[in-house]
């Protein structure tokens, strides 16, 4: 019940806002988005802590080549590309299909900012390339998968993931969609995360842990976007995440399910 009211208290006003924009599949479609957004989210995966951030929300496109701040990508259009964020390109398309490769900065994790990892070695930050494809089963569900790299061999191994999309609502400006995702880790990348190894046992107060590859996250998350014009227009969202397998096992992980709240506005052009 809860959860439903969230969802209502953020996405309700985005979508009773007036309509006033021109359709969103037009020729001409937007070639940079500048905005604002703001999160309540935890801190970490696992956290019980939760914090507040405002964050920039930037992209732009030049020919087939995007780059995108976090959610950035995917306000170019109403359409559902899974470049996601960094530096994209798409490599092949077909009538429903799509393949890419992105490059993006992964700031990794420090330490100390929070208290659940206290103790703990750092994640560097590190340099991801990304290799993406989407299929349209229908006008209004697509299936996604991804698989990312660590490219400094900086402890960050690879990840890998499969979303199903189902966009329930669409007119010519406003957008609702919904999305159930799962991700899976090397043991690199979850021993990095969510290990503990038997040096840091002293400091952190915990247990020596070692987790292996395997499933790492399942989440479900709600959006809209709404067009206010030409050029503005507010988004936000709603989702659950929960960890699984290894990275739920961790020893210091409080609390392996969370949600997060998005709401932003940008301009486009």
């Amino acid at each position: 019940m809860q959860g439903l009211l969230t969802v209502l208290l953020v996405l309700g006003p985005i979508a009773a806002l007036p309509c006033w924009a021109q359709a969103a599949d037009s020729e001409e479609s937007p070639r940079y988005v500048l905005g604002l957004a703001a999160s309540a989210a935890p801190e970490y995966d696992g956290a019980t802590r939760r914090e507040l951030k405002l964050r920039p929300v930037l992209a732009f496109r030049l020919g087939r080549v995007r780059i995108a701040s976090a959610g950035g990508s995917s306000l170019l259009g109403f359409g559902r590309q899974v470049a996601g964020a960094g530096a994209s390109t798409e490599l092949l398309a077909g009538e429903d299909w799509q393949v890419g490769a992105a490059l993006r900065l992964d700031n990794g994790r420090d330490s100390a900012d929070a208290d659940a990892t206290r103790g703990l070695p750092d994640v560097k930050r590190t340099l991801r390339v990304r290799i993406y494809a989407n299929y349209s089963l229908t006008k209004d569900w697509q299936l996604d998968g991804w698989w990312s790299q660590d490219a400094l061999g900086r402890g960050g191994g690879w990840l890998a993931g499969a979303d199903l999309g189902w966009r329930f609502h669409r007119s010519a400006d406003a957008e609702w969609s919904a999305s159930l995702a799962v991700t899976a880790a090397s043991a690199l990348n979850m021993r990095s995360h969510f290990g503990v190894p038997v040096s840091a046992v002293e400091r952190s107060g915990l247990p020596a842990y070692v987790p292996g590859m395997g499933v790492r996250d399942a989440s479900l998350s709600v959006g809209v976007k709404r067009a206010l014009g030409p050029h503005w227009l507010v988004f936000g969202s709603v989702g659950v995440r929960r960890l699984l397998g290894p990275a739920a096992d961790s020893p210091w992980v409080q609390q392996p399910g969370s949600h997060q709240v998005n709401l932003g506005v940008a301009w486009r052009r």
